[in-house]
């Protein structure tokens, strides 16, 4: 039970990072150890498994696909979708600059770790950290396009953010953003409309399932390689998660009367703006060393 309790915790740390644009639930999947097991375990859910279930039944299905796994995970993550999905929609609204550097800290502390865990330091690896580090600002610079909240477009755009979901540093929400489709998400989440909760769901299982395989053929025979690109993606990804924004244009407005800007980084005007910022960039730092102590698990560094 205690084990089933820390997963399902790391489930609920995946699912906040998850709700916020710049953030990626991978990332968190990373530094608490289970990142591997993670992405062979959704790989693993292929049609073997129909041949496990004539054989074995449905507890030897459970057993071979690893799903207790995926179930508690699955669980943490859904959990804190809906139970923070209003809140973080109000921090982004009220609290942006503090919200934005309690994570712009928990992913500079992540680098740091990811980086670590790359043993091969040739210049050609470090070619592809950077490779990975420009492609990822370049993805958090985009200007998010045309919102819409048609099912058909919302399973697409959650089949392309689910790619994002399970890497280190690509945020499926900012990809979801940038698609013009994040708003639409979170509004379906807060009045639970089934029908686009639906096509959000198809679309993310079908981004997974098609991702994860690939992923896993890149860890198992490149796996140096695709760690640098990882930290990579983490370090361009700071771009996005700056505290400090200027309003350019607005965009549009939602139901509520809230409006969507686009943003700019800017610089701090004042230590005023300033410390109350580093205070939290810190705790989210300290709050990723923390869930890497106490995970104590070390992925193997082999290329």
């Amino acid at each position: 039970m205690k084990a089933w309790a820390g997963l399902y915790a790391k489930g609920l740390a995946m699912g906040l990072a998850d709700l916020v644009p710049g953030v990626s639930g991978g990332t968190i999947a990373f530094i608490s150890g289970i990142y591997d097991e993670l992405v062979a375990t959704i790989a693993g859910l292929d049609r073997r498994l129909l041949g496990t279930l004539r054989e074995g039944g449905v507890r030897g299905v459970w057993q071979a696909g690893n799903l207790g796994f995926l179930a508690v995970l699955l669980a943490g993550i859904g959990t804190s979708v809906f139970a923070f999905a209003g809140l973080l929609n109000w921090l982004l609204a009220n609290r942006p600059v503090e919200l934005w550097a309690f994570f712009f800290g928990l992913v500079a502390a992540s680098v740091l770790l990811v980086g670590r865990r790359v043993a091969d330091r040739r210049a050609g690896i470090w070619a592809l950290a950077a490779a990975g580090a420009a492609l990822a600002a370049v993805i958090t610079s985009l200007p998010p396009l045309v919102r819409s909240d048609a099912p058909l477009f919302l399973a697409a755009a959650a089949a392309v953010a689910a790619c994002a979901m399970i890497l280190p540093g690509i945020s499926g929400s900012f990809i979801l953003l940038i698609l013009g489709a994040y708003a639409p998400v979170i509004a379906a989440l807060s009045n639970l409309d089934l029908l686009r909760l639906a096509a959000v769901g198809l679309g993310i299982v079908v981004g997974l399932l098609t991702f994860s395989r690939v992923l896993r053929r890149l860890l198992a025979r490149h796996r140096t390689p695709t760690l640098a690109v990882l930290t990579g993606f983490l370090l361009g990804s700071l771009n996005a998660l700056w505290p400090w924004k200027a309003q350019l244009r607005e965009l549009y407005t939602h139901s509520d009367g809230r409006i969507e800007w686009l943003l700019a980084n800017r610089w701090p005007t004042g230590v005023g703006e300033i410390w109350p910022a580093a205070a939290l960039a810190l705790l989210g730092a300290a709050a990723v060393l923390t869930i890497d102590r106490i995970a104590g698990a070390r992925e193997p560094s082999r290329s």
